[in-house]
């Protein structure tokens, strides 16, 4: 990665000349909440439990071998190259088209299932409001929310951020305050004299078993990634070359402290093999208010809340989607269709309604003959290991580029925390019919979706070729 070289500055300047017909909506304050409403994934507060009390450990290893390092790389290279694509345009100005390519593709099936899974979200946030316990498992139920709520995360991607940042806003800040609230239930429950279920916290650490392993891989990678996501928008921020770094500085210890008092506030509730992978949150609110007299009341409003930030985080996950197969088809690797921009809106609406529509065929495709908790963990890890395919290359870039040597000691350290998730994301960490088909699911799809992409890419490069 050489910015002084006279073909880079010219690919950078394309970009940058497409990017001048996007609106720039996102400031510092819109970064930052993105950030936190982005990175923070709930359920993994429910996975780092399941390691009992030296869960403390295991987020102290993780923010030092993964969560500092990726903070590092990701400010070195959006000061570097503030561009629309984020990690696409890296990945293709460091490495090469074909990589960058690759990259995009994994991040696009990536997060594509993960916004999947927003039907089976919202069935289990009512089931928990309600107490209407079916609704969880209820496929009807699933496949009705999962087209309302994908439905209209499209109508609001095409609208545009002008009017999704106050939503990605609001997702970030309740965030903020339901996770507070939760922490805030044992120090009640402490005042009144009562006793934890699980102890809270301990340095000690657990055996280094295959299941430990592979949470310790979930919490660096899978829990604590995503601050490169942004970059993404850079042609859609004001000053990114700034302000996408210092989203990160400010973002990443408020997100680390949040982690790692609600996984003890779990704890304080739920015995680790009680805990819900799907809604841990939703389950610490609803055990925790019932004896609070009027927290009761207000526990089915809370919980409803977490909802409603997990649809504002697959709002940021849907509108940066789109703008994968837009800067793909910027560079003739696509159909130009994906390129065009509303009217009035100037967003890829065209682009939308193709990731929408193929969203909805991962949501149904991922219901087939398996349980919720199965098909959540099904569809996680498959979204896990695109997502670290294409972290694999972010860590490379300084690594084979010019670099100062703290930022290649970091991407070494990031680059084994990602390996090691890879490695181990193949195994399921609940009781699942069975553990073999399990396996062979998710290399079977990580490995046929690479493959069309290699195709895709050559047949895009034939055609250009023909010219």
């Amino acid at each position: 990665m050489k910015p002084e070289e006279p073909g880079i500055r010219r690919q950078e300047r394309s970009v940058a000349a497409h990017s001048a017909q996007l609106k720039r909506e996102l400031g510092l304050p819109n970064l930052v909440f993105t950030q936190i409403l982005f990175v923070m994934g709930l359920t993994w507060v429910g996975a780092a439990a399941k390691l009992g009390p030296s869960h403390t450990t295991f987020w102290l290893l993780a923010v030092v071998l993964f969560y500092i390092p990726s903070a590092i790389v990701v400010v070195h290279l959006s000061r570097q190259m503030p561009l629309e694509g984020g990690l696409y345009q890296w990945a293709k100005i460091g490495f090469s088209e074909r990589i960058g390519f690759l990259v995009a593709w994994n991040l696009w099936i990536y997060a594509m299932i993960l916004t999947s899974e927003i039907g089976l979200m919202a069935a289990t946030g009512v089931a928990y409001a309600t107490g209407l316990s079916w609704v969880a498992e209820s496929k009807w139920f699933i496949a009705l929310a999962s087209v309302a709520i994908i439905g209209g995360l499209a109508w609001l991607s095409t609208v545009g951020l002008g009017v999704g940042k106050w939503l990605h806003g609001a997702g970030g800040l309740t965030m903020v305050v339901v996770l507070t609230a939760m922490i805030a239930l044992p120090v009640v429950y402490w005042m009144r004299g009562e006793r934890p279920v699980s102890p809270p916290f301990a340095l000690a650490v657990p055996a280094m078993t295959l299941l430990n392993l592979n949470i310790l891989g979930k919490l660096g990678f899978g829990a604590l990634g995503g601050f490169e996501y942004v970059a993404i928008f850079a042609g859609e921020c004001r000053d990114p070359a700034r302000t996408i770094g210092r989203s990160v500085i400010i973002a990443a210890p408020i997100i680390a402290v949040l982690f790692i008092l609600g996984t003890a506030s779990v704890l304080w509730f739920v015995p680790p093999d009680r805990i819900d992978l799907i809604s841990p949150v939703s389950q610490v609110l609803s055990i925790g208010a019932g004896p609070l007299g009027i927290g009761a009341r207000i526990a089915s409003v809370v919980i409803l809340l977490v909802l409603g930030m997990r649809v504002a985080q697959t709002s940021v996950n849907f509108s940066a989607t789109a703008r994968l197969p837009m800067v793909a088809g910027w560079d003739h690797l696509l159909p130009k269709w994906f390129t065009k921009l509303h009217p009035t809106y100037k967003t890829p609406a065209h682009s939308i309604f193709f990731v929408g529509a193929m969203t909805l065929a991962f949501c149904f495709s991922g219901m087939i003959g398996v349980g919720s908790q199965e098909a959540m963990q099904l569809f996680n890890n498959s979204a896990g290991i695109y997502y670290a395919i294409a972290y694999l290359a972010l860590f490379a870039l300084p690594i084979a580029g010019v670099a100062k040597m703290g930022v290649k000691i970091a991407s070494a350290s990031g680059l084994l925390m990602t390996l090691l998730y890879i490695a181990l994301s193949i195994f399921p960490i609940i009781e699942v019919t069975s553990r073999a088909a399990f396996t062979a699911k998710i290399s079977s799809v990580v490995i046929a979706g690479n493959l069309i992409g290699i195709g895709i890419y050559v047949i895009a490069e034939r055609k250009r070729a023909g010219n």
